[in-house]
């Protein structure tokens, strides 16, 4: 389970162990090459203002960290897609999952989050943690349409160079990995039904994953899950 005291004490060090057992410790980033990323991301963003994330996946509904406000809005140019492998947090080398990434085309629904300026410092060292453990996403500004207004965020993109990435699987596959991975933080089948069951409480339809989550209980590899996860967040 990610939360955000797992983020704040020893996560990249248990990261390190579990990708030394299947030969992979140096993909994982140190703490200082994490910090020179973070550098790069917002060497553009003015000091002293308020950063918006956009949220796709998980971070919709276990994001732990703190946030001041959230909106409802889409970005576009990218669609939210099973195209990322994993042999470490929902899978194994002998049975990697996948995880979702924002692959390019078309647009996507999910939530953008307001990290006040004080905080932007400790809270997106946090989601650097997590997200950019490894180089396979990218930090992408991105335009978003809300009903509130324009937001400009900071979003994780799907870097197609990286080893890692699936590209676009026959849906078997997919279905395959996600009703049967499992790894240290859990099993991909619940990943994929937090996401979905999330998005409908949001009225966001996404055909695709609710017809991957069909698929998955009818595969009979992995039970639905009804157990939600914990969130580290401020109401707004």
């Amino acid at each position: 389970m990610i939360t955000r005291e797992n983020l704040q004490e020893g996560w990249l060090a248990r990261l390190r162990e579990a990708a030394g057992t299947a030969g992979d410790a140096a993909m994982i980033r140190t703490e200082d090459e994490l910090q020179a990323c973070r550098a790069r991301a917002l060497a553009d963003q003015p000091a002293g203002e308020d950063v918006w994330v956009f949220a796709y996946g998980s971070l919709i509904w276990n994001p732990a960290f703190h946030f001041v406000e959230r909106r409802l809005g889409r970005i576009y140019g990218y669609h939210r897609r099973f195209c990322l492998w994993t042999f470490l947090g929902r899978g194994t080398v002998d049975r990697p999952g996948l995880m979702l990434g924002l692959d390019r085309g078309g647009s996507c629904q999910g939530l953008f989050y307001r990290i006040e300026a004080g905080a932007v410092e400790e809270e997106l060292t946090l989601i650097w943690r997590r997200e950019m453990i490894t180089a396979a996403y990218v930090p992408t500004w991105v335009s978003g349409r809300t009903d509130q207004g324009p937001i400009r965020a900071l979003t994780f993109t799907i870097n197609r160079r990286h080893q890692r990435y699936a590209g676009k699987l026959d849906e078997a596959a997919v279905v395959d990995a996600l009703a049967i991975a499992e790894g240290p933080i859990g099993r991909c089948c619940d990943y994929l039904f937090n996401t979905h069951d999330h998005l409908v409480e949001l009225a966001i339809h996404d055909p695709q994953l609710a017809r991957l989550c069909r698929r998955v209980r009818d595969h009979g590899g992995c039970a639905d899950s009804a157990t939600r996860s914990d969130t580290a967040r401020t109401d707004p």
